[in-house]
């Protein structure tokens, strides 16, 4: 499909690409991987024609068909609604409309033979086309993509920046084109717009190439990974979690390589030494200085995955309750958000807030940092210190100060020493941490806020989507900060990975109450699984009711067994989080060396952690058949 030969692309004397070669093959579905800066957009931008190569090729056949999303797509703008714009994918098509409506109107007072014949022609092209189906098929792309019918019917220019970014999407996927170039497709998209979209794309017939820092998502969709990395493209078969694995296994190979080639040149290098001052032997060192000049040097492997080495302090460690929030009520003139809503964050909770767009996440976090007016309150605990994090918080950093001296103003209690160590894991190094902010991408000033947030004093951390603009290994060491972190964090984010690394709870709004999993979120999506199913059953029992069957009125009965169910929940709840802390507390026990290297101790240990964890199971399923039974009574 598209060949790519000895790739060369220079931005100033930087050779962003060395000599790359690639081959996207039909049916592959890749994705393009890479720390930011290493050229991954830039290289959809050389295929797309966009740029031109410095040197070397890249050819594909002429009537190939290339479905483009970028970024520079947000700036597009247009007073029709978004069905119109969505719709624009059909250029023929639309074409055909128009010049069939121009002939239905003439045809008003001209009933010639040729103007009946031009219309017969334009109508069996317009059908052979579809072209009755598509408004169908536009609105159905655009649903998945979490537009609601009244939605597809406001102006574009109404929408901010991300969903302009899903309109985009919904007119390149509507071309059917042979290939798609996405470029960070799930940036601003909410999880259930994300699921969508993998199903959409398992079943896309073309060729995939995706530009992601969503593993989770590569691991749904690509079957081969392309690593943009010192100038080259070097790819894996497999998914992201293949390429994992596969690359640690070549790095151990290459590093072995690497010693022993060192082994051999310092060898050599003595053997010069030794005998170059002699003239009988000079000939022969002469002779193995050229072969070490020809040798094929084996690069060293650099360390990818830097290790968080910080600490984390604050002074005062919080109470027990860190927020309660009581008889939150929050709406907007087109949304209500909260009514009479309560939860409560407990030290030590790690919290994930989720769901779609649009249902009052970053809302409910600013009304715990206490920036969002509502009725009701949100009464913080005794010794809470808080740091809230969000996008539009970049725009408060010093643009004259260097990253050092960004974090050293607000810091002043940790060393330089500490501060670049830090920065160091948030991949500035050496003298990058005395570039101004001022210079500095979206990515970098992100990285930046973050690396300040986690300086901070505070024992109570609220963060809004902290992985945005984050490459892969960022949002991996964010992952060992907030491991590390001891304190309480609520976070916002639509990276299930990193939800799925840091997180002991899940909190959802739903039917405008704050609601709560006691778990990590892969246990949540597997309990949300079979709770759908479940409610599919029940609705499907409904449906097969007679029609003239009198609505059920809710009998006292059902009302005390509903309470009575409920406060087993909560009890079930606080049972869970207890046996969690137990379950931990066998799991550092067996870490202890006093303990693994005594196998009595060992096996009394690890068999009361087992008997912890069946306890920990045996919660969870009891927790799911509860949920089950007050979803049906209530229905």
């Amino acid at each position: 499909m598209i060949s790519i030969n000895d790739l060369s692309f220079l931005i100033g004397s930087r050779a962003l690409y060395d000599e790359a070669n690639w081959h996207i093959k039909p049916g592959d579905r890749v994705g393009l991987i890479g720390a930011n800066g290493t050229g991954k957009s830039t290289l959809l931008k050389l295929i797309v024609g966009e740029y031109t190569p410095t040197s070397g090729t890249i050819s594909m056949s002429k009537d190939l068909k290339i479905g483009y999303l970028n970024q520079d797509l947000l700036s597009y703008e247009s007073h029709n609604s978004i069905l119109h714009v969505a719709m624009e994918a059909f250029e023929r098509q639309n074409q055909l409309h128009d010049e069939i409506e121009e002939l239905l109107k003439k045809m008003e007072t001209d009933y010639s033979d040729e103007v009946l014949n031009k219309l017969s022609v334009k109508q069996e092209e317009f059908a052979a086309l579809d072209g009755y189906n598509i408004e169908y098929r536009a609105n159905e792309i655009l649903a998945g993509l979490g537009f609601s019918s009244e939605d597809q019917h406001r102006p574009l220019n109404t929408f901010s920046g991300g969903w302009r970014m899903r309109v985009m999407l919904a007119r390149i996927l509507l071309q059917d084109p042979d290939i798609l170039l996405l470029d960070e497709p799930t940036n601003h998209m909410d999880l259930p717009s994300i699921k969508w979209l993998e199903n959409y794309l398992s079943s896309f017939e073309g060729a995939i190439v995706i530009v992601s820092h969503d593993r989770y998502f590569l691991d749904k969709i690509v079957n081969r990974i392309v690593e943009s990395r010192k100038g080259k493209l070097t790819s894996y078969s497999g998914n992201y979690s293949f390429y994992v694995e596969e690359k640690g296994l070549r790095s151990e190979i290459q590093r072995g390589e690497y010693k022993n080639q060192q082994a051999k040149i310092k060898q050599e290098e003595k053997l010069i030494e030794r005998f170059r001052a002699k003239a009988s032997k000079a000939k022969m060192a002469q002779s193995r200085i050229k072969a070490l000049e020809r040798m094929d040097r084996v690069e060293d492997v650099d360390d990818e995955n830097p290790t968080v080495n910080f600490q984390f302090k604050f002074t005062k460690p919080s109470g027990r309750h860190v927020i309660r929030i009581e008889h939150a009520t929050k709406s907007y003139p087109a949304i209500d958000i909260l009514e009479d809503a309560e939860a409560v964050i407990e030290k030590g909770d790690k919290i994930a807030l989720i769901g779609a767009n649009g249902k009052g996440k970053s809302t409910l976090l600013r009304m715990i940092a206490g920036t969002e007016p509502f009725q009701g309150t949100c009464e913080t605990g005794h010794n809470v210190t808080e740091t809230f994090f969000a996008q539009h918080q970049l725009e408060s950093l010093h643009l004259e100060n260097s990253i050092l001296e960004e974090l050293q103003s607000f810091a002043p209690k940790h060393t330089d020493t500490e501060l670049r160590s830090l920065l160091g894991c948030f991949l500035f190094t050496g003298d990058d941490v005395f570039k101004k902010i001022r210079v500095l991408s979206g990515g970098e000033k992100s990285r930046v806020a973050l690396a300040k947030s986690l300086t901070t004093d505070s024992n109570f951390l609220i963060l809004d989507e902290p992985t945005n603009h984050l490459d892969i290994q960022s949002v991996n060491i964010l992952i060992q900060a907030l491991q590390q972190y001891e304190g309480t964090f609520i976070t916002v984010s639509h990276d299930r990975y990193f939800l799925d690394n840091i997180a002991n709870k899940i909190w959802f709004i739903e039917d405008k109450k704050i609601k709560q999993y006691p778990g990590t979120y892969e246990e949540y999506e597997e309990w949300q699984s079979k709770r759908e199913k479940s409610s599919t059953n029940v609705k499907d029992v409904k449906k097969e009711k007679p029609k003239k069957e009198e609505p059920k009125v809710m009998s006292d009965d059902v009302n005390k067994q509903l309470k009575k169910l409920n406060t087993q929940l909560k009890k079930l709840e606080e049972d869970i989080i207890l046996q969690k802390a137990e379950v931990e507390k066998f799991e550092a026990e067996i870490a202890k060396e006093e303990v693994y290297s005594n196998v009595t101790k060992l096996a009394e240990t690890n068999a009361k952690y087992t008997q912890a964890k069946d306890l920990l199971i045996k919660f969870h399923d009891d927790w799911e058949k509860l949920v089950e039974e007050i979803l049906i009574l209530e229905d």
